[in-house]
């Protein structure tokens, strides 16, 4: 029964990830206009920046863990 619901908290296909990456976007762009009005000027902007930002860079290691857990299920299916 664990196993059950430890493969829900899973990331296992590209259309998984992107859902993922959308949430964390949506989450972003609202801490970002948080951001705006509590800081008004560059540094708001600055901190929109960043908040926005985290979104690609999580994006990115996301889809490099999902691309090199591919390979690695490859090469041991293919090894045995």
């Amino acid at each position: 029964m664990l196993q059950k619901i430890k493969r829900l908290f899973v990331i296992k296909t590209r259309f998984e990830a992107c859902l993922i990456i959308y949430a964390l976007a949506l989450g972003a762009i609202e801490r970002g206009s948080a951001y705006l009005t509590q800081f008004p000027g560059w540094g708001g902007k600055m901190l929109f920046l960043a908040a926005t930002g985290s979104v690609f860079l999580a994006g990115a290691k996301i889809f490099d863990c999902l691309r090199f857990e591919k390979e690695k299920r490859e090469a041991e299916h293919s090894a045995t």
